[in-house]
């Protein structure tokens, strides 16, 4: 069993959260929800999901995880400029674990200053931020490079879903 982070900040995109999170938790690993505030209710943008943080990003270190998810939507925008986001996401590159991340996502592994050389996709509006940020940018449902998992849209949901798990 993997113990998987969930970072989240409300205005998140409702299924780039739910479908992975259920998935996770289906197939039998520890998902937990790390916010800027213990206890603090998060809510979706379209409003058909709300999660409360289990914990808050300053009581974690990235050690303790598996594998960190990054849902998009308006929260990675909400988090990025955290400095426990960005040392907690660095710590857990560096130590080589899986970090999936969809759609507006990439923006914390932007701030956290993680895609030199890197090869992912995103929200295709982000072309140009992966690329000033020194990634390559691929418009795929869904690119693996190293540890990275990347993915555009609620679309590509499922081959998002489906190499998460694989690495778990």
């Amino acid at each position: 069993m993997s113990k998987v982070a969930f970072l989240l900040a409300s205005g998140f995109e409702d299924s780039e959260m739910k479908v992975p999170y259920d998935e996770v938790i289906k197939a039998g690993h520890q998902a937990d929800i790390i916010g800027l505030n213990k206890n603090e209710t998060l809510q979706g943008k379209k409003g058909e999901a709300s999660y409360t943080a289990d914990k808050a990003i300053s009581e974690v270190k990235a050690e303790e995880y598996d594998a960190i998810v990054i849902p998009g939507g308006s929260s990675p925008e909400n988090l990025r400029l955290d400095a426990d986001i960005i040392t907690f996401v660095k710590d857990a590159d560096a130590a080589g674990k899986p970090i999936a991340s969809i759609c507006h996502g990439p923006q914390i592994l932007i701030s956290a200053e993680l895609l030199q050389g890197r090869t992912i996709t995103s929200y295709p509006p982000l072309q140009d931020d992966v690329v000033n940020a020194g990634a390559e940018f691929k418009d795929e449902e869904v690119v693996v490079d190293g540890n990275f998992i990347t993915s555009r849209t609620p679309k590509d949901e499922p081959a998002f879903v489906r190499e998460l798990l694989k690495v778990l």
